[in-house]
């Protein structure tokens, strides 16, 4: 560290101008990586996902990855033969390419009592978020042109008319802006810029790394969020602990350059670190056999290392500069230790075993939820309360018999269409099935299916599973969004033992390192568990139960948790959380090595890392509901997820739970095996960075 202290105080201009012109051709690069993202959940190897690629090839559209438009007629009288006709044909006049179905073709499609009738309409697909944003609108014009009696509905209808959101950049300023509300009262002076500069050049320079992986692997559209909006919090975070160390050393009337050096290698290690922590969590990811997954891990590599690099280099490089200059208005020595978090820090040490018991409840009660979870798609239920028409005509289809998972079929690739409809004859929760003549090309056909209960349900899945494997025994190929959610559930959860494996033993090893204990960093990992668990769990309460969803998003429940959430969650958060972990530890392991018994040392420890933690979390707090601004709702429930579980981490874990351990446990905290007893610098923060 002292080498990089040397590089960057004789090159300090080399240094600010290298980050100037990244962050310009980062400018230059972020709209044209933007456009080569991909909106696609593809899972290669996966039995759906091939069903869904041959479908797509030879038949042009296919429900693997968008769930079909469905078109509803009700009233007495209009569910007549001569109505689908007529509707077909206005279809393919508007659409040609379309496929379509019919209570013509299949007379399950229609209601018992004749008031309701629904034809199936797989539109191309086309690039972007909206894959029908032209086929929609069309079909809506074609159909009032035509005067037919008919409610365009369906999963992407549904969504599609929840209304766009704004831009990565509109979110990014919002974020930055309430960012620059807490390091302003942090700060007290023109230093709280300080961290938005670096912020600025390393989410910039991420985006020019982006735009190059986009040009060798799929990368996801989620990435541009995560770059800019946790970027953000982490580079700011990381740059809170340059600046505030090094306005201490001035403040003691260290020079310049001295106050630099001494600031990167105490300051600076534990940025380093932190950052290490936070892109192995992430590169986990890159395990499981999901290219979404993958890319996600690629791309979150991005975020610390970039911005660990600004705050240890471009940073202390601005503080040479200008760094003085900057300290305006406020110029006052602040004092080390947080009256406040001082408080807390001695009634949980007083009373550790009260903060123990009473912390675990409140989070083993929040992450009670969890117990019910349930991974897939939006409900018909939630999709019925988002009012308008689109939502009536799904409440329609629930009430009208014909099968809540004809929202969202199965798809089926055969030679044999005959066969496959005899499979499923008879099957247990398969509501109906429809092979029209249409739907052949050369020797090979299709065939919908749906079943009775909703397929993200219990009985739905059920009767999925089994209606699967009677059809394969028949020589079809399965596809369709709720079987490949079930492929996806097998290939993340089945695979996800080696991402919880790599991220543990990993942490666990720099952590011991870094305290020279086993007890704190097993500690840490089990506290870490815990409070992703209660994140977890007010998730599922808010996105899937239903809990002041309304009143926080102004929208309705999902009514079940996108597959890929719950692992991208467990990744980012462990370790993100891991960095305050690392902060507060870190400070009582130095107390105690000054001779303070360990009580002592953890009241030190909180109260000087207390508001560092509290000024960090909140500002990843903020980037986080920037983020869930984002129209899309799987990004909506992962920034729920995240900043749940970073406000749970930064105020029962690490200011009640955390120091309440570290007191009941005692001597035991500084165990180690002898063999590894080394006289070795602990990674620590100085007493005034709290």
């Amino acid at each position: 560290m002292t080498r990089l202290a040397a590089l960057v105080i004789n090159r300090r201009w080399w240094v600010i101008g290298a980050w100037i012109v990244l962050a310009l051709v980062g400018g230059f690069a972020a709209p044209r990586a933007v456009s080569n993202l991909s909106y696609a959940f593809d899972l290669p190897g996966q039995p759906a996902s091939i069903a869904n690629q041959k479908i797509a090839a030879q038949f042009g559209a296919t429900g693997g990855d968008n769930a079909p438009v469905i078109l509803l007629v009700k009233g007495s009288g209009e569910t007549t033969d001569e109505v689908a006709a007529r509707l077909k044909t206005v279809v393919h006049q508007a659409i040609p390419s379309a496929r379509v179905a019919t209570w013509v073709d299949q007379p399950k499609l229609r209601s018992s009592d004749g008031s309701a009738g629904v034809a199936l309409v797989y539109p191309p697909v086309a690039a972007g978020p909206k894959a029908y944003a032209t086929a929609i609108p069309t079909l809506e014009r074609a159909i009032g042109q035509a005067r037919i009696p008919a409610t365009l509905t369906g999963v992407d209808v549904v969504a599609q008319q929840g209304g766009g959101g704004v831009s990565v950049l509109a979110e990014t300023i919002f974020g930055a802006l309430a960012a620059l509300v807490v390091l302003v009262l942090v700060f007290g002076s023109f230093l709280a810029l300080t961290p938005l500069c670096v912020a600025a050049a390393s989410i910039l320079s991420a985006f020019l790394l982006l735009w190059g992986l986009t040009g060798l692997t799929q990368v996801s559209f989620v990435s541009q969020y995560l770059l800019a909006l946790i970027g953000l919090g982490v580079a700011i975070d990381y740059a809170l602990l340059i600046v505030t160390r090094w306005r201490e050393e001035r403040g003691n009337g260290v020079e310049p350059e001295a106050a630099i050096t001494a600031t990167i290698t105490s300051a600076g290690r534990s940025v380093l670190f932190s950052g290490a922590t936070v892109a192995i969590s992430l590169a986990a990811l890159v395990v499981l056999p999901v290219p979404f997954l993958r890319s996600i891990g690629f791309a979150g590599l991005l975020i610390p290392i970039l911005a660990a690099a600004a705050a240890l280099t471009l940073l202390p490089a601005i503080l040479l500069v200008v760094g003085d200059r900057l300290s305006w208005p406020h110029r006052r020595r602040s004092s080390p230790d947080s009256h406040l978090w001082a408080g807390i820090g001695r009634h949980v040490v007083r009373h550790r075993w009260i903060s123990i018991v009473g912390g675990l409840v409140i989070l083993l009660v929040l992450a009670a939820p969890v117990l019910g979870l349930r991974l897939g798609a939006a409900t018909n239920s939630s999709m019925a309360s988002t009012g308008g028409p689109a939502a009536a005509a799904i409440s329609t289809i629930d009430d009208s018999g014909i099968g809540r998972g004809v929202t969202q079929p199965m798809e089926i690739l055969t030679s044999d269409p005959g066969a496959v409809l005899a499979a499923l004859d008879g099957q247990p929760g398969i509501s109906g099935a429809v092979a029209p003549d249409s739907w052949r090309s050369g020797r090979m056909a299709v065939v919908d299916a749906w079943t009775t209960s909703d397929p993200t349900s219990t009985a739905g899945s059920t009767a999925l599973k089994q209606a699967r494997a009677a059809v394969e025994r028949a020589g079809g190929e399965v596809g369709g969004i709720p079987v490949q959610n079930l492929d996806f559930i097998h290939a993340v959860y089945g695979n996800a033992i080696w991402v919880l494996l790599i991220i543990v033993i990993v942490t666990m090893i720099l952590l011991s390192m870094a305290l020279r204990s086993i007890v704190l960093p097993v500690k840490a990992l089990a506290l870490n568990v815990v409070s992703i668990g209660a994140a977890y769990g007010v998730t599922v309460l808010i996105w899937q139960d239903g809990f002041a969803t309304k009143l926080l998003f102004n929208e309705q429940p999902a009514g079940a948790i996108t597959v890929w959430v719950p692992i991208a969650v467990f990744a980012f958060l462990f370790g993100l959380s891991m960095d305050y972990e690392v902060f507060l530890l870190s400070r009582i392991r130095e107390e105690h090595d000054r001779g303070h018994s360990t009580d002592e040392a953890t009241v030190a420890g909180v109260s000087r890392t207390g508001r560092l933690v509290t000024s960090g979390a909140l500002i990843l707090f903020f980037a986080f509901i920037s983020l869930s601004q984002i129209p899309q709702t799987e990004v909506k429930i992962l920034a729920t997820g995240l900043a749940l579980g970073i406000i749970i981490d930064a105020t029962l874990v690490r200011g009640v739970l955390a120091p309440a351990l570290v007191a009941a446990l005692g001597p035991l905290n500084w165990w180690l095996p002898r063999k590894f007893h080394r006289d070795r610098d602990v990674v620590t923060i100085s007493a005034e960075e709290g």
